[in-house]
Formats: C-alpha cells, structure tokens, sequence
C-alpha cells in the first residue's frame, strides 16, 4: 500500500470500565472505508508500533464482516482482543475462521444479546463477551436485586422472590447499561469484567440532590504535588484531570476574594498569579466537601478523554498557550452536564477566549471542527465521522492517528 492503512479506516471508541471505575481498556470500532479490503495485517502491525506495556487493553470492533474475516484470517496470537457479532455466525465461512483464529491462539470476544447466547459448540471458540440486557432481563436483574436488598434489610419478601435469580453472568463484559442500579448489579454483585460506556445522565440523576464537587483524590494528588515542589506543569496537568477542580480555581481566581487586577483566562495563568502559599490554602479548603462517589470518576476522566483528543486533533504547533486553551475546550464542553445550567451562562461568567466561547457554544471559530470530531469519534457512527472529515477537510488518516495516539498513552487500571 502506498499510503498508511489508517487512511482506509474510520475509527472510533468506547471506554470500558471495571468494578473499581477504573479504565479497564478501550473498544476500538473499526471500519474499513471504500470498497478495498483492508491490509490487516499493516492495521495490526501500526497498533502494535504505538501500544506499549502501559497501554489500555483494546478491543476491536469491526463494523463489517469483511473487515472481521481479514482479521480473524490474519491476526497472530498476542493480537488485541477481536470482537464477533454473534448475528453474523449464521455465515458459514466466517465461523470456520472464528474455529481457526481460536485455534491459533487469537483472544475473540462473542457480541449479543443475552437471550441469545450461542451454543456449547460455539461458544468454546470464545474467551468472553460483550453482552446487552434485554428490557425483560434488565427488569428481572434489578427485581432480583430489590429482593436481595429488602432481604439484608429484614423486610418480607415473597418466596418467588427470594428464589429468583439474576440473568446477568458474572466475569462478563456489558453495554448498554442504562441505569446505576443496573452497573451496580452487573459490576458490584455479579462482578462483570467491565462495562463498555457510562450511564451518565443516570448517574448524574441520581446525585442531583446534592451539588457535585471536585474528587478528593485529585485535590490529595495536587497538594502532594505542592509539597514536593514539582513543577507548574505538573500542577497544571493534575488540575486539568478533573472538570470541575479546573472550573472551581478559574471561577475562584477571577473572584473579588482573590482581587487580582487581570483576568485568569487559563489553568496556567492562574496558577502563575496565584502562587503555591494561596493554592495550597484553597485546596485545604475544598478539600472537606470533596466528592468521594466513585461512579463519577468513569464521567470525569471520559471528560478528560474528550479533552485529550480535542488537543491533538489541532495542529497547535508549538505554541504551548494554544493547547492548553484547545484542552480547556474539550475539558468545559460538557460543564452544563454536571453543573446543570445552559453551557453559555456558565462560560460567560469567565473572561475566557471567545475562541472556546465559539467552538462549544456556537459550533463555530477555530476549534469547532476538532471539537465536533472528538465527540463524534467517542461513537460508531462511521457515516457521521467520515462525513465530518469531509466537511471539516480533517484526513482521515491524521484523525485516526490523532485517536490511536491519544488511546495509546493512556494507563489502564
């Protein structure tokens, strides 16, 4: 091939994460673009160039057949674990080479619903699953949860009940889920591996009675940092890994209380006219009312994520001040999420770049276009992606490489 495989591809991603709420690893959804097959083997050759020891586990999703058949044909073991739609099994072909893959040593995840689990003789072929509850078996898995909660609490319970068994497999993989009591029950009592995507506005829901704050273990984390006289820059990237840290100093250094004379309109900035002395006494302050909930950090840290890639996604050059406005970007582009107000109001109260104003707001200026392609790329919309790329005149090849980057320097828990 003249040019690199990834220009043959749309990509796109999904975190998975497991009972800690820590990044477990990243469903990579591939789909090969035009009407050429795709050199599997380069695909799985780049992958290997970029992914260390560090990396996340990956799971690829093909979004076609032809592309799966190229890879369960040419994959060696050791490769990242591949995803087989259980609905494409009837074709005989690809299951002969679903047996050699799995002969061969190649680690395939079976992908379906529940309901429909594939047979003894298939099933052997696969190492785990990626599983979607129907709505009558999301419905008997929290019935059976309510039953087994009133039981610790003392409380009759009809002996049907007690008696009934939750459908969820335990050791499992799941998507879909919609519910926090339902990711508690998969993650928590029926110890699934991990779950692929977050209920976020459930979650989020759920706490709407209290106000949201900063995690504890990201302001532990910056004092630490303070203690050891580290350098700004790493004061600036812890602050930078948690959304609302990052808008609570911003809103805290454009304050009457801090009396600066000139806008904060950055991480950075801020931290310069603040000084250690005053950061530290403001963090000592935040840090009694800090959240400790553990199902906002998958929220925070797909914010981050978001953030990331926003970042690499435009060419900033060398100019340090662009990415860092580029990452606050991505990392405010959801505070309308956790703060639950209209994302204008909230950015119009810092003396922020009407850049970032524009790009989240307004969809236009600038970043709009990296902005637009990070959300997109954290779906499967294929179509969507590659007609973005077109209009935003973004490679295809440079976006797929933005992503895999981005993925690849993350540390999975």
């Amino acid at each position: 091939m003249a040019q690199s495989v990834l220009g043959s591809l749309v990509l796109g991603y999904r975190p998975l994460w497991n009972a800690e709420r820590r990044l477990a690893g990243v469903q990579l959804y591939v789909q090969s673009q035009g009407t050429h097959a795709v050199d599997a083997p380069h695909l799985l050759r780049t992958l290997l160039e970029l992914w260390t020891a560090a990396s996340p586990r990956l799971l690829l999703s093909p979004q076609n057949r032809e592309l799966l058949g190229e890879l369960l044909e040419h994959a060696p073991a050791g490769s990242p674990w591949i995803e087989v739609r259980g609905a494409w099994l009837d074709d005989a072909a690809l299951l002969v080479r679903v047996q050699a893959a799995h002969q061969r040593g190649l680690k395939l995840v079976w992908r379906g619903e529940l309901q429909h689990l594939p047979d003894a003789a298939v099933a052997r072929f696969f190492d785990n699953s990626l599983l979607s509850l129907s709505p009558a078996d999301a419905a008997s898995a929290l019935q059976t949860r309510a039953a087994a909660t009133a039981q610790r609490q003392g409380t009759p319970v009809p002996q049907a009940a007690r008696r009934a068994s939750s459908p969820v497999i335990a050791g499992q993989l799941y998507e879909n889920v919609a519910s926090r009591a339902l990711l508690e029950h998969c993650l928590d009592e029926h110890h699934a591996l991990a779950v692929a995507g977050w209920p976020l506005e459930d979650v989020l829901y759920s706490l709407r009675h209290q106000p949201l704050q900063p995690a504890r273990e990201t302001v532990h984390a910056l004092m630490k940092s303070i203690d050891a006289e580290q350098s700004l820059e790493a004061f600036e990237h812890i602050l930078g890994q948690d959304p609302l840290l990052a808008w609570r100093f911003m809103t805290y250094t454009n304050s009457a209380a801090l009396g600066l004379r000139t806008g904060v309109d950055s991480l950075r900035r801020g931290l310069v006219m603040m000084g250690y002395g005053s950061l530290q006494r403001w963090l000592s302050d935040q840090l009694p009312h800090c959240a400790t909930e553990p199902n906002l950090r998958p929220i925070r840290e797909s914010m981050v994520l978001r953030a990331r890639l926003t970042e690499r996604l435009l060419d900033a050059g060398v100019e340090n001040d662009l990415r860092r406005e580029v990452y606050l970007c991505g990392l405010l582009s959801q505070m309308d999420e956790l703060l639950g107000e209209p994302l204008g109001a909230i950015l119009r109260r810092l003396p922020l770049s009407e850049r970032l104003y524009d790009a989240i707001v307004l969809h236009t200026g600038p970043y709009a276009a990296s902005l637009e392609m990070a959300c997109a790329l954290e779906t499967d919309d294929m179509a969507g992606i590659r007609q973005l790329c077109e209009t935003h005149e973004m490679s295809l090849e440079e976006v797929n490489r933005a992503l895999l980057r981005m993925l690849a320097e993350l540390g999975a828990g």
